[in-house]
């Protein structure tokens, strides 16, 4: 888990603006995505590693994964959050 005083720092590369932890509903709704190959990056490439973590903007329209706790603040890599609660 990412400590809290990087969290406190991290903003959106796109926007500039804060992000929080995703909580663990959206995440078992986009894990649940992903073992049907359902889920893209805005990349439009499948997301295929479950999502342990991320950190959503915070408009909550996208979420920044985070990968053996380093986050992937790459807008490519992120994932749109259209149509989710996060």
């Amino acid at each position: 888990m990412i400590s809290n005083e990087l969290l406190e720092i991290l903003a959106c590369p796109e926007t500039k603006t804060p992000v929080h932890r995703a909580d663990d509903g959206l995440l078992a709704a986009l894990n649940e995505l992903i073992n049907r190959g359902e889920l893209r990056n805005r990349d439009g490439d499948i997301v295929v590693d479950p999502l342990e973590e991320g950190l959503v903007r915070d408009d909550g329209t996208v979420l920044y994964p985070i990968r053996e706790d380093i986050p992937i603040m790459l807008i490519g890599e992120s994932i749109p959050l259209e149509g989710f609660q996060g």
